[in-house]
């Protein structure tokens, strides 16, 4: 089952931590987003492994748009 990652505010796509087909643990690290001059880590909700990445560095990213999932 695949679980989407989405922004949880509006802001800029600063460094991606991880690629596609790593396995994560819960609470780790995925990537860096940039809100108000804030740079706030991205956490993975539960263990899986990167299934696809729908953004780029220094994309920006609207409030609930989907990031990444995981399976």
């Amino acid at each position: 089952m695949a679980i989407d990652i989405k922004a949880p505010m509006p802001g800029i796509i600063m460094e991606i931590l991880v690629d596609e087909g790593y396995t994560v643990r819960r609470d780790d690290e995925l990537l860096i987003l940039e809100a108000m001059k804030m740079e706030n880590p991205i956490r993975s909700p539960e263990d899986g492994v990167v299934k696809t990445i729908l953004v780029r560095k220094k994309d920006f990213v609207d409030t609930d748009q989907i990031i990444m999932s995981l399976e």
